[in-house]
C-alpha cells in the first residue's frame, strides 16, 4: 500500500516541480523587456536633455548677436548722412582756401567759416571727428597714400601732405585720409626715375619711326 502511494505521488510532483521550474523560467523574461524598456527611455531622455542644452546654448548665442548687431545699427545709424555731410564740408572749406587771396569777400569768408565751424560742432556731437594725418606715422588703416615725397628733413614714411581730411565715425572710420608720404631720396629713387625717363624717350622714337614709315 504504501509503495503503491509513493508510486502515484511521485509522477504529479514531478510534474508541479518542472511546472515551477518552468514558470520561474518563464518569469525572468518579462523581467528583462522591462528593463530593455527602462534604459531605452533613459537614453531617449539623455538625447532629449543634450537636444535641450545645445537649443538653449543656440539661442543665447543668437540673443546676444542680435543685441549686437542692434547696438551697432542704433551707433552707426547716421553714417550714411554723415558721409553725404562730408562733401558739404570739403566745398565750404575749399570755398575758404579761395576767399583767402581776395580781400573784397573777408566779411563773406567770415561768415563761411563760422557756419563751418558750428557745422562742425554739431557733427562732433554725433560723433564725427577729424582724423590727425600731417607729421604722423602712415597708418594704412586710416590713411590711404596717393602718392610719395622725397624729403630729407623728415622721416620715412612719414605723411608730409594731405589732399584731403579724413573723419571718424565714432570708432570707424568713416573716410580715410588722402595723403602723401615721405621717403628718403637715394640712388635707387634716381635709377626709377632715369628708367622712366629713358622709357618715354624710347616710346617717343619708336612713334616717330613708325610716323615715318606711315609716310
Amino acid at each position: 500500500m504504501t509503495e503503491e502511494r509513493k508510486d502515484k505521488v511521485s509522477p504529479d510532483t514531478e510534474e508541479k516541480e518542472e511546472t515551477g521550474h518552468e514558470t520561474a523560467e518563464a518569469g525572468e523574461e518579462p523581467g528583462t523587456a522591462t528593463e530593455k524598456k527602462v534604459e531605452e527611455l533613459e537614453k531617449a531622455l539623455k538625447e532629449a536633455n543634450d537636444r535641450y542644452i545645445r537649443l538653449y546654448a543656440d539661442f543665447e548665442n543668437y540673443k546676444k548677436i542680435e543685441a549686437r548687431n542692434r547696438e551697432e545699427l542704433l551707433k552707426y545709424a547716421n553714417e550714411g548722412l554723415m558721409s553725404d555731410i562730408l562733401t558739404v564740408i570739403d566745398h565750404l572749406e575749399l570755398a575758404l582756401q579761395h576767399a583767402g587771396d581776395n580781400k573784397s569777400s573777408d566779411s563773406l569768408a567770415e561768415g563761411v567759416r563760422l557756419t563751418l565751424k558750428e557745422l562742425k560742432s554739431v557733427l562732433e556731437k554725433h560723433g564725427l571727428t577729424t582724423i590727425d594725418a600731417l607729421g604722423k606715422s602712415f597708418d594704412p588703416s586710416v590713411h590711404h597714400a596717393m602718392s610719395q615725397i622725397e624729403s630729407e628733413d623728415t622721416d620715412e614714411n612719414t605723411v608730409v601732405k594731405e589732399f584731403r581730411k579724413g573723419y571718424m565715425l565714432k570708432d570707424r572710420v568713416l573716410r580715410a585720409s588722402l595723403v602723401g608720404v615721405s621717403r628718403r631720396p637715394g640712388p635707387e629713387s634716381e635709377e626709377a626715375r632715369d628708367q622712366a625717363v629713358s622709357t618715354v624717350e624710347k616710346r617717343e622714337q619708336i612713334q616717330s619711326t613708325e610716323t615715318n614709315e606711315e609716310e
